[in-house]
């Protein structure tokens, strides 16, 4: 069985783009072609296990999905007379019919409609087929706002009407980074057991190589091709037999893979076809060529690639370039001005939590004779990065250097010993827990206490939660100054101040008057009935009686219930509130809480509550209760 589910899972991963590319071309919707395509996974995950792997897997969930697109054609009344097959597709406005289905989808999710955060988050579901986690390790997000961007995006685009076509080159820059993106999805996985996923690789190539063939004359992506292949030839040497990370400078040489290297070489030189400034990728490329045409490290032209490292972060100042930048700069002048260069990104604080960071600052303090603080720093990495395989690679070098150490107590089992006191209620364990372990997290469990001041405390709170709300920031602040009382040293907590907190307007409704129909409905009715949150969000659609405005006790203005009327439209039973998507076969709730008309399910109070507070600058849907209840039964 769990080989049946593996293989569905890695057949969706290669066939999905194609399925959902067919699926918009037949219902004109991004999201509602993710939904029935979804329906077609769920499909198999129930029949193959009984009835075995088709011969074609593809074409089976392809041919699946279209049936369930052509039953909602039927249902919506856009097809009135088919019996089996789906109608026939129209063929593009562009370009040849063959073979152009998954670009024409990245052109669709690539729309200049949509932002561009937007257009990355949806061109990863969409085409790459990652999942939300997976998107917000690549982008250094919450999952909650890849959830949040994606939404957005499908909402933009079923409000503009837009279909599959379009310019490439005016949307090749968004394409390709998303390609990029998904290639180091699979070249170091950011989560599990394995460093590699060689499948993403391998689709990121075939994406790429596409590209190229739609954009001959584009130096981006030959660059964006050339740096993916020179990557990839290392793919057999970065780890070792038991399927740890190798590091660059230590793998094997002979084990890169000369014919990639040849092709990424090959890609690199038709770059030099269109004059001008090389982009960011070309730049990539031609550092990644510096290691390939170096058949030991030492061979390495160490300062050409410092050079080109000056140049790419000219062309693209992101933090994760800049740090990549001093690692080639305490290559070229030594450990010294390599660990200033990463010393202003931890200044900085946008990669706090970013593993690599700390890793490469324990290499530089490794070879400066820093023993103590790299073993500091080498376990504060691994305790960053989700990846199994890179966490016990950094825990080794970690333990290598446990025979120097400091000695004396350290912060990780200070704070355990700390948080396991009796005295704690459970509320208060869980609040000063998640203070104290992003403390831990930002200095390393191993950080001796002997080592920490009032700077160093208050640059993590200030780094952390620069942007939280006076009540939030107090009470992170409350938390650091009971754990330094308790250890008896008051004097750590000094450096961080109190706010206050500013004065809050009055919250009306609806809080977005051109805000998404569903939110202002659910606005509404909280400020207008007076209803507990709970409340509004448990009503049914056949609750309502919207001529006499109200749900039984509850009341509201003849505006809302125009607005509800609008929002409930044909359906007549299920949640009057729903969520933006269908759940997954795993997370089915029960039958009152699931939609008969669209399968989605009940608006949860969590969702509810982070959409107002997005919507309020803050505010808890609370804060509606408060209003003036203008409509009493």
């Amino acid at each position: 069985m769990s080989d049946v589910r593996a293989a569905v899972a890695d057949h969706w991963r290669r066939e999905s783009a194609t399925v959902v590319a067919t699926l918009v071309r037949m219902v004109g919707d991004a999201g509602l072609a993710e939904e029935l395509a979804q329906d077609a996974l769920v499909a198999a995950l129930e029949q193959w296990p009984g009835s075995g792997i088709p011969d074609e897997p593809g074409a089976w969930l392809t041919t699946v999905a279209r049936r369930r697109a052509v039953d909602h054609l039927r249902r919506t009344g856009r097809l009135e007379s088919y019996d089996d097959e789906p109608p026939p597709e129209p063929a593009p406005a562009d370009g040849p019919a063959d073979d152009d289905d998954v670009v024409r989808l990245m052109l669709l999710t690539c729309h200049p409609a949509l932002a561009r955060d937007e257009r990355t988050a949806m061109t990863l579901r969409l085409v790459g087929g990652l999942g939300t986690a997976e998107i917000a390790r690549a982008f250094l997000l919450h999952e909650q706002q890849v959830v949040a961007r994606i939404a957005r995006a499908k909402r933009t685009l079923a409000e503009v009407g837009v279909s599959p076509g379009g310019d490439l080159g005016g949307r090749l820059g968004a394409v390709l980074e998303v390609v990029y993106l998904v290639f180091n999805e699979g070249y170091t996985a950011t989560a599990g057991a394995d460093l590699l996923r060689p499948r993403l690789v391998g689709e990121a190539l075939r994406l790429g190589r596409l590209l190229t063939a739609h954009a001959p004359d584009d130096p981006e992506a030959h660059g964006l091709l050339a740096l993916m292949e020179l990557q990839a030839s290392r793919s057999a040497a970065r780890t070792d037999p038991a399927g740890a990370p190798v590091p660059l400078d230590e793998q094997d040489r002979t084990l890169w893979d000369r014919d990639a290297i040849r092709r990424g070489v090959a890609s690199l030189l038709r770059t030099r076809r269109t004059p001008g400034r090389p982009g960011p990728y070309v730049l990539q490329a031609a550092i990644a060529v510096q290691h390939a045409q170096a058949a030991r490290p030492e061979d390495t032209d160490r300062a050409q690639v410092a050079a080109l490292y000056d140049l790419l972060v000219t062309v693209l100042p992101t933090p994760v370039v800049r740090l990549n930048r001093a690692v080639a700069i305490g290559a070229a002048q030594g450990p010294t001005a390599g660990l200033a260069a990463v010393d202003e990104l931890v200044t900085e604080g946008t990669l706090r939590d970013y593993h690599l960071l700390p890793a490469v600052r324990a290499d530089l303090l490794g070879r400066l004779g820093r023993d103590a603080e790299a073993r500091v720093e080498w376990r504060r990495a691994a305790a960053l990065t989700a990846n199994a395989a890179e966490r016990a690679l950094l825990l080794r070098r970690a333990d290598a250097l446990a025979a120097v150490a400091a000695t004396g107590p350290t912060l990780g089992p200070a704070v355990e010993r700390f948080l396991a006191r009796d005295d704690l209620s459970g509320a208060s364990r869980r609040s000063y827990g998640q203070t104290l372990r992003r403390l831990v997290r930002a200095l390393g469990d191993a950080r001796p206490l002997a080592t920490l001041d009032a700077d160093v405390v208050a640059g993590v709170l200030t780094t952390t939660w620069s942007d939280a709300s006076a009540a939030t920031w107090n009470r992170h602040r409350a938390t650091v100054r009971s754990f330094a009382a308790w250890l008896d040293r008051p004097g750590i907590a000094t450096g961080v101040a109190t706010r206050d907190a500013p004065a809050r307007p009055a919250v009306v409704a609806p809080v977005v008057p051109d805000g998404p129909l569903r939110e202002r409905a659910l606005w509404a009715v909280l400020a207008e009935s007076g209803a507990r949150v709970t409340e509004a969000l448990g009503l049914d659609v056949d609750d309502l009686d919207l001529t006499g405005h109200r749900a039984g006790a509850l009341r509201w203005s003849p505006a809302t219930s125009g607005l509800l009327r609008a929002l409930v439209g044909s359906r007549a039973a299920g949640p009057l509130f729903l969520s933006e998507r269908r759940p997954g076969p795993a997370r089915r709730p029960g039958a009152r809480d699931l939609c008969p008309h669209t399968g989605r399910r009940r608006l949860s109070y969590e969702r509810a509550e982070y959409l107002f507070k997005q919507a309020s600058s803050g505010s808890t849907l609370r804060a509606l209760r408060a209003c003036e209840r203008i409509w009493s039964s």
